[in-house]
């Protein structure tokens, strides 16, 4: 961590998000703790940052007079407020991490599909199989548990908090793909989909004009709605 960032500031104007700093907690509520970290203002870390897991009391983790460690997490100087942080926060926020961007992280888990690289966000991104480059059927031909690759960031998916990356060389780079916002569509729901338009297509070529036609024509699209969704679902479960 740099070094300016761990100094004690002397003004609320001083602070900046991710500066750690050493308090004593002054005070307890329900809802968190307040700490003096040498200012007029004391900061305030909510239940919810005094520990990477739940914490159901605050007194089971810090209590008045107790000498603890924390980090800024926001700052309102006109207001005086102070947030502060007993998480220690992640060296890459995740509204930071785009599209295209190079990071050099830690394999940290390995898996028949490619391979989770630790760059210091909130959790490893993916490196699938297929993009560490030409035909390779198993990861640790490639990669090893530990090994500090270089990887590119190629998706971002900011609701689910997923990165995939891809293997990043300067001789072949990656063309990076479109961020995502929103979750693609599975297999099963575009034949769900296709199935539905498949339906609707047969049941306007059996109207009739006539009444008797009509329900003739409703009795084969309930048969041809049956046998498209059948046929379609069985495909699908086929490829997949």
């Amino acid at each position: 961590m740099p070094e300016e960032m761990t100094q004690q500031p002397t003004s609320i104007d001083e602070l900046q998000p991710k500066m750690q700093l050493e308090g004593t907690v002054t005070r307890t509520e329900l809802y968190g703790a307040f700490v003096n970290v040498g200012l007029d203002r004391d900061g305030l870390i909510h239940i919810s940052r005094l520990a990477p897991g739940r914490v159901r009391k605050v007194t089971d983790v810090v209590n008045v007079g107790d000498k603890v460690s924390v980090w800024v997490q926001g700052v309102e100087p006109d207001r005086g407020r102070i947030a502060l942080t007993m998480v220690e926060p992640p060296d890459v926020e995740w509204h930071d991490v785009e599209v295209g961007q190079i990071f050099h992280g830690k394999v940290v888990r390995m898996e028949r599909y490619g391979a989770f690289v630790d760059v210091g966000a909130e959790r490893p991104g993916l490196l699938h199989v297929r993009e560490m480059g030409g035909y390779v059927r198993n990861p640790e031909e490639v990669v090893h548990m530990g090994d500090t690759v270089q990887v590119q960031v190629r998706n971002v998916d900011r609701r689910k908090r997923q990165i995939d990356f891809g293997l990043y060389t300067e001789e072949a780079e990656p063309e990076p793909i479109e961020e995502t916002e929103e979750a693609g569509l599975s297999p099963m729901e575009i034949a769900f989909l296709e199935a539905q338009a498949q339906a609707q297509a047969e049941g306007r070529r059996f109207r009739g004009s006539d009444r008797e036609r009509e329900r003739g024509g409703k009795r084969r699209q309930g048969r041809g709605d049956r046998d498209n969704m059948e046929d379609i679902y069985r495909r699908t479960l086929d490829e997949s």
